[in-house]
């Protein structure tokens, strides 16, 4: 299964989620960012990529559909985790593994 995290400059969150299953042995993971000044930003190609894309607030669903239609919503899931976590914070990395779970 490929899936995508999203958060806003793709530095703490979405780095982080892509992290958490980067050696899973079904699981395929990436991150990117919808900020113009993302580390990675946010393209068709991994829109197309990604069966599942895991955003971090409603903004970025809101962003990714601006940019890319409104199509991505249906395989979309909105975490509503906010940006107050370091890259690799365990309670980032427990609220992630707790609220993707269930689309695995």
């Amino acid at each position: 299964m490929n899936i995508l995290f999203v958060c806003s400059r793709n530095e703490w969150r979405s780095p982080t989620g892509e992290a958490i299953y980067k050696n899973h042995p079904t699981i395929f993971a990436r991150s990117a960012g919808t900020s113009p000044s993302a580390r990675i930003k946010i393209n068709q190609k991994h829109v197309d990529w990604a069966e599942v894309i895991f955003v971090m607030e409603k903004k970025h669903l809101q962003l990714i559909e601006q940019k890319f239609g409104n199509s991505v919503r249906q395989k979309t899931v909105i975490l509503n985790i906010e940006d107050e976590y370091q890259y690799m914070d365990e309670e980032l990395i427990n609220e992630l593994k707790t609220k993707v779970a269930p689309y695995l």
